[in-house]
């Protein structure tokens, strides 16, 4: 039997309602992977699977209704839940997409190859996508992943090169 690995798609954030709607920092693309299942992770805990009654969008967030809550309460117990979905389960991309999870933990270089660092974290903010590069001496940049500072992405040397906006760097690594 192979094991299976999940991937993040969001956060349960907060209960939405009185009837055990939830609110979700959804982080994929696709609204199909909140349809039939998902798995929830409480903690460092084993993923379990639940039947989704309904979702939808709502303020940059999706609403998710789960089968096994139906008031607030039971809602307020899954904020900070995970909601993960196997990664056999995640739709095709084209060749110009990746998956997140598969730029963590490349090398992050500039576009004269020198190293900046590697992609340790991701983070959404108000819709932005943010990438967390720690430095070899431990500093971390926050560094905005749009088209406009993302130069390549090469899966098979693991390494993604960018350029940075002007000031950027020097505002996280220099020696304050």
């Amino acid at each position: 039997m192979t094991e299976t690995h999940f991937i993040e798609i969001g956060l349960i954030v907060k209960p939405h309602g009185l009837r055990g709607e939830v609110c979700v920092n959804y982080f994929a693309d696709s609204p199909f992977l909140l349809k039939n299942t998902v798995w929830l992770q409480k903690g460092k805990s084993a993923p379990v699977e639940h039947k989704v009654v309904s979702s939808r969008p709502h303020k940059g967030q999706a609403l998710l209704t789960l089968e096994i809550c139906h008031d607030r309460n039971c809602a307020e117990e899954l904020r900070n839940v995970k909601v993960l979905v196997p990664d056999a389960e995640l739709p095709d991309l084209t060749e110009e997409e990746v998956y997140l999870h598969e730029l963590d933990g490349m090398k992050v270089v500039l576009e004269n190859g020198s190293l900046v660092g590697r992609i340790t974290e991701f983070q959404f903010n108000l819709g932005s996508e943010v990438w967390v590069i720690t430095t070899d001496d431990k500093k971390e940049v926050l560094f905005p992943a749009t088209e406009e500072f993302v130069v390549d992405i090469d899966i098979e040397k693991e390494t993604v090169t960018i350029a940075p906006p002007p000031g950027l760097l020097e505002l996280y690594l220099s020696e304050k």
